[in-house]
């Protein structure tokens, strides 16, 4: 397999892996054979510098400007991976990536990590240590769990947003940074804003571009492409090679709602290499959650039409999408629920019937 061929079929798997839909992924194959064309040497990344990549990811193409993105995600292992293609996209590929969970640390220690202090700014500080925000310099910072950052560390980060410079904890000196920050939550920040827990301006500045993430369970026909990524991951370390997955154990992957996202995929690949022997994944070689008899998913509590069109898979299909609508307030997200339907699908419905 050539040097091309490999990329493509690593950022095709990172895609997946970060939450990409079936059709962004299609999208990403074409977009990738058109680059490919068009360079004869030179890896290939996650995105095109002048392309947008299309569904959730519409809208994102990366100009000399560097905007603040901010991906927003049900599965928090997916956020990385995507703010690390963003880097490895921008024209700050060469620069440095740095990266903090907002919500791992303590205030006084987070504030010393993302702006530095000089020495002796408090007991300890027995050295000058600079930021995340100067050590990023040129480079790209990934802010992940933002929502969670307390109110005055919010105020300090909007000042940096806003003038482009740092200041250390216990200094006066003025140190201009020139970064782009890519924060993610998996809080929706405007209900942080109503309830008094994060500031509308701080929002508003962080929310330039942004990214969602769909959940596993609305992406269910990556499982069989993702199930394959990590098993061939696992076959290189042998000493069990998986060749093939029995069809009893596809169709009780394809079944489950992934509560756990890809975290839990990868759970269930290594418990599977664990306890199972032979080339085939049997069964028996998932969790026992896996195993045990599934209750048939309720129906969604929406009035049914009176008749239904020969040609459509719904009774009255726009009908019934109207109605979702209206009983979640237009909520995309809950309307494709009471349909039990994934929201890509909720869409192109959507756009079938001009809704």
């Amino acid at each position: 397999m050539s040097q091309h061929a490999t990329s493509q079929s690593a950022a095709i798997a990172l895609l997946r892996e970060a939450g990409g839909t079936p059709a962004q992924i299609a999208h990403m194959r074409a977009l990738l054979s058109r680059m490919l064309a068009r360079h004869s040497a030179g890896p290939t990344s996650l995105f095109s510098p002048s392309q947008d990549v299309g569904g959730d990811l519409s809208g994102v193409t990366f100009a000399p400007a560097s905007p603040t993105l901010s991906p927003e995600a049900h599965p928090t292992e997916a956020r990385p991976p995507v703010a690390r293609a963003l880097h490895a996209e921008s024209h700050r590929q060469d620069g440095p990536f740095l990266a903090v969970n907002c919500a791992a640390l303590s205030p006084t220690l987070l504030e010393s990590e993302l702006f530095g202090h000089v020495k002796g700014a408090y007991t300890g500080a027995v050295r000058e240590r600079k930021g995340l925000f100067e050590r990023a310099n040129g480079g790209t910072l990934f802010l992940d769990e933002v929502a969670e950052l307390p109110m005055d560390l919010q105020a300090k980060l909007l000042r940096v947003l806003q003038e482009r410079v740092v200041t250390p904890v216990g200094g006066s000196r003025e140190i201009s940074v020139d970064i782009r920050v890519v924060a993610a939550t998996h809080r929706a920040l405007r209900d942080e804003v109503r309830a008094g827990r994060f500031r509308e301006d701080l929002l508003y500045r962080l929310r330039v571009v942004p990214i969602y993430l769909s959940p596993l369970r609305d992406r269910r026909g990556d499982v069989d492409l993702l199930m394959w990524h990590f098993i061939e991951r696992h076959n290189k370390r042998g000493p069990r090679r998986v060749h093939r997955i029995a069809p009893e154990s596809m169709r009780a992957l394809l079944d489950h709602q992934w509560p756990g996202n890809i975290r839990e995929l990868i759970n269930v690949v290594q418990y599977a290499f664990a306890v199972g022997r032979g080339p085939e994944l049997t069964l028996q070689d998932l969790p026992p959650e896996f195993r045990a008899p599934s209750a048939p998913a309720p129906m969604p509590a929406l009035p049914v039409a009176p008749q239904a069109s020969p040609s459509s898979p719904w009774p009255d299909e726009a009908t019934r999408i109207r109605q979702a609508l209206a009983h979640s307030g237009g909520n995309i997200g809950q309307a494709a629920k009471l349909l039990g339907v994934s929201r890509p699908t909720f869409w192109r419905k959507r756009k079938k019937h001009g809704i």
